[in-house]
């Protein structure tokens, strides 16, 4: 098993203990230590002698400073000297102004409320209004908009950007945005004043409406570089990153100069569309402009280049990174996701993560997701124990994409008790006290103000998102059959991150139907869901369904993105359908501007080696633009094993062992080649590397899910409870194959032995003990019998579970690392092609 020890010292640094603090602000003659010092110990007459204006500038420099200490001290003082908050309407603002700006609201709304028949004006409602929409009170400031006009004032630009923000909550937006809007027209300030129209462009975009935030854009008489940037980035933020595009081009044409705000929007618009090309022009155009120094600007730049997937373009995220002054946890966590996305470097992003540790940056929970990730990719759950302890100090782990990554990264180093543990405590922490909340019928048992985003668990459409798809790693249909349930009592079936989660979790735990029923229940497709249903409909052996379906995706106008290519490729190489493979490979780049990554490389390589033309495939690796990684060239090597080509074999397998020197994959299968020549030497030979090298084969797992509880069998294990009844039911179910013709393949047995201690190796693999266990703990008649396998299925066990199927009258589904075998009557739904 190939970890990153080597890569590691013997521990990993601590996290630093806590965020470095931002430095202070500099003082201003109001609030520096000897002005504090004075106004704190003023005498009442001091302070009366103040004249209003000088008391009102006092309490604004407090204000620009967020000195609430100062402003609290200001006031007591004033309080003490008389009537001078009574008297004057400016320094009673100033005040209220001072406790809006600091966030302290229940200060705020005492002073206003102490302003009642003496100096409140709109200036006093406005604040106050303002304060209440900053600070979550929305329905409270539309309250008070609707007082002001009881009280005859007529509303001004400030208020009605503070009557348009409190609007920016859905059910706000939909009981009040009309009005604001009309009063905005009645006002006359529609098209006329920028600060208002950044409000409605807002609250339309919020919400969800870009047309009528584009409308209101278009409506403007004047228009600034902040209004320009704030429609870009809700564009981009919207899912509409080609908008944002064409919106930007405008911007430059109507001779307005981006700034860094601009700039890290439009980066972000050019990660989403893929066409990095354009990103570099982006890049080009900051250094022109300046906007280089700027953090946000270079964070931008780090993550564009870091999601182009491609070794060439991490070279250029690793030098921007590298020219960055001082790197914050922004401009790490891009650049290791990176080097994890791409598939680069595993083993050095985990000493890149202790040097960021070391320069005391503090991860964050998106930083741990991708180490974990990354430790998932290694199959090492020695440094996965560690970062998952890092997440535990800075208490994260209970986070959804911190405890998904968790799950992901037990399941895949083998450790299935371990990330059913990280799944539970994700699912209790999030759902237990949710579940309780309803009643047997699905009625809520809280009151009808009752808000589930307000709710101390956290639950939001993203938490049910998040725990369907760890429910999906694990292969726990019952619960994220429970969590879609709970989430249509919830309120959120019409969700599409939702949706999408659903369609993957079934089609990953073998409810293809479900799945199609999920996606064909969704109001609105985007590329994730139409890529999510073409992924499950090409594992699930339904090729031309795939293919038609990404018709279908293309008619309806959706952009596939190089996700989806992968799933159309997987689909066409699991199918045979060669020419068809080539084709949508040239089309992703002609027609759709896509660069091609190493995993369309390597679902090429696939779709001719399986296909038997494994020549061809070393020739396409050679004419290859780009150095092909170590993916490409096991992918290569397996299609070798296949057809028996020892020759290239050999070349496969030396890149291999060049490109990644710890991974035993190469080894393993470079061994099986020999093995099938009974070149019983050169496999010693292997092997006698192999133990120098310390490595090992990855160890065969298959489960089940019986009762809410997993089950777990190796190759020959006899540690289940039941391993009495399993191995008689096994020895029964052997007989009565053999008897319907089936022949063990003792030649996948790569050891020099006898016939007879081949057979006995096989008919021990776990496939089959998790079988006969199934059948032995299946009471239902009709239900099938779902195993999960971590590696690709063997032929002389694909070829045992169909005879199987037959016998039995049983449906049996497996799941292994390339997709699924549906079994029935003797027959496979992979059409003998994985």
């Amino acid at each position: 098993m190939a970890t990153a020890r080597s890569a590691l010292p013997a521990n990993f640094p601590p996290p630093p203990a806590s965020p470095s603090p931002r430095p202070p602000r500099a003082p201003t003659a109001a609030t520096s230590p000897r002005r504090r010092k004075s106004l704190a110990t003023a005498t009442p007459a001091e302070l009366v002698a103040l004249q209003p204006s000088e008391a009102a500038a006092l309490l604004t420099a407090a204000a620009r400073a967020r000195d609430l200490r100062l402003g609290r001290a200001l006031h007591a003082r004033l309080l003490r000297a008389g009537s001078l908050l009574e008297a004057d309407a400016v320094v009673a603002n100033s005040l209220l102004t001072l406790y809006s700006k600091c966030g302290a609201v229940a200060a705020a709304r005492s002073v206003f409320d102490g302003m009642r028949g003496g100096p409140r004006d709109l200036v006093s409602w406005t604040a106050m209004a303002s304060c209440l929409a900053r600070s979550g009170a929305e329905d409270e400031a539309l309250r008070l908009f609707a007082g002001l006009l009881e009280e005859g004032l007529l509303p001004n630009a400030f208020t009605l950007c503070a009557a348009a923000q409190a609007c920016f909550a859905g059910e706000l937006f939909y009981l009040a945005g009309d009005a604001i809007l009309g009063f905005v027209f009645k006002t006359g300030f529609w098209g006329t004043d920028v600060s208002v129209g950044c409000a409605l462009i807002d609250m339309f975009a919020k919400n969800g409406d870009l047309v009528a935030a584009r409308l209101v854009f278009d409506g403007l008489i004047e228009r600034t570089v902040v209004v320009w940037t704030l429609l870009i980035t809700r564009y981009v933020q919207g899912d509409y990153p080609d908008k944002a595009l064409e919106l930007f081009l405008d911007m430059l044409e109507n001779g307005f100069q981006p700034d860094q705000y601009t700039m890290s929007s439009m980066l972000s618009a050019c990660t989403e569309l893929g066409s990095f090309r354009l990103g570099q022009q982006l890049h080009s155009l900051a250094l022109r402009l300046g906007l280089v120094s700027d953090s946000c600007v270079i964070c931008g730049l780090v993550d564009m280049y870091s999601k182009s997937h491609t070794g060439q373009l991490m070279q250029n995220a690793r030098k921007v990174f590298e020219q960055m002054p001082k790197h914050n946890v922004m401009s790490w966590t891009a650049l290791l996701s990176g080097y994890v996305q791409c598939g680069l470097l595993d083993n050095k992003v985990i000493a890149l993560f202790c040097e960021m540790l070391k320069e005391g940056i503090r991860p964050n929970h998106i930083t741990y997701s991708s180490m974990l990730k990354a430790c998932a990719n290694l199959s090492d759950q020695y440094s996965g124990r560690q970062i998952h302890a890092h997440c535990i100090k800075s208490s994260l782990a209970s986070v959804n994409v911190v405890g998904n990554a968790l799950v992901s990264m037990y399941l895949e180093s083998g450790c299935m008790g371990e990330a059913r543990r990280a799944f539970d405590q994700l699912y209790e922490k999030n759902m237990v006290s949710f579940s309780c909340d309803f009643d047997g019928d699905g009625r809520s048992n809280t009151s009808k103000d009752y808000h589930i985003e307000s709710m101390d668990v956290g639950i939001s459409t993203f938490t049910f998102a998040s725990l369907i798809s760890a429910a999906a790693s694990v292969g726990l249909l019952t619960k994220g059959q429970q969590l879609h349930a709970l989430s249509l009592k919830a309120g959120f079936g019409l969700d599409r991150g939702i949706g999408n989660s659903l369609v993957s979790m079934y089609s990953r735990c073998g409810y293809l139907e479900d799945a199609c029923q999920a996606f064909d229940e969704m109001n609105d497709h985007n590329v994730i869901s139409w890529t999510s249903m073409i992924s499950g409909l090409a594992k699930h052996g339904h090729a031309e369904r795939a293919l038609a379906l990404f018709q279908d995706m293309i008619s309806a106008g959706v952009k596939p993105n190089d996700v989806t290519y992968i799933a159309v490729l997987s689909a066409c190489s699991h199918a045979g359908l060669v020419k068809e493979g080539k084709e949508h490979f040239r089309l992703m780049q002609k027609d759709h501007g896509l660069i091609p990554r190493m995993e369309h490389y390597a679902c090429v390589v696939d779709l001719l080696g399986r296909s038997g033309l494994v020549e061809e495939a070393l020739d396409f690796i050679y004419k290859m633009p780009c150095k092909a990684d170590a993916l490409v060239w096991k992918t290569l090597l397996g299609a070798c094993k296949t057809h028996d080509n020892m020759e290239i074999g050999e070349i496969a397998a030396n890149h291999v062992i060049e490109l990644e020197p710890q991974d035993p994959a190469p080894y393993v299968l470079l061994s099986n080649l020999y093995a099938d020549a009974g070149l019983w030497e050169e496999v010693a030979r292997i092997r006698s590397l192999m133990r120098e090298k310390n490595l090992s084969k990855e160890t065969g797992l298959s489960w089940m899910h019986v009762e809410n509880t997993i089950h777990e069998f190796r190759a020959g294990d006899t540690s289940h409870p039941r391993a009495e009844e399993i191995y008689s039911k096994l020895d029964t179910l052997i007989r009565e194959i053999k008897g319907m013709g089936y022949v063990p393949d003792t030649s996948i047995v790569l050891h020099d032995m006898p016939d007879e201690l081949k057979e006995q190796c096989l008919l021990q693999h776990s496939e089959k003990i998790a079988v006969a266990f199934g059948l032995i703990s299946c009471t239902s008649a009709t239900k099938p019998i779902r195993i999960f396998k971590n590696l690709r299925v063997c032929a002389d066990c694909h070829s045992a579970l169909k005879y199987v199927s037959k016998a039995t009258g049983k449906e049996i589904i497996l799941r292994d690392s390339n997709r699924f075998h549906r079994m029935k009557n003797g027959k496979c739904s992979c059409g003998e092609y994985w």
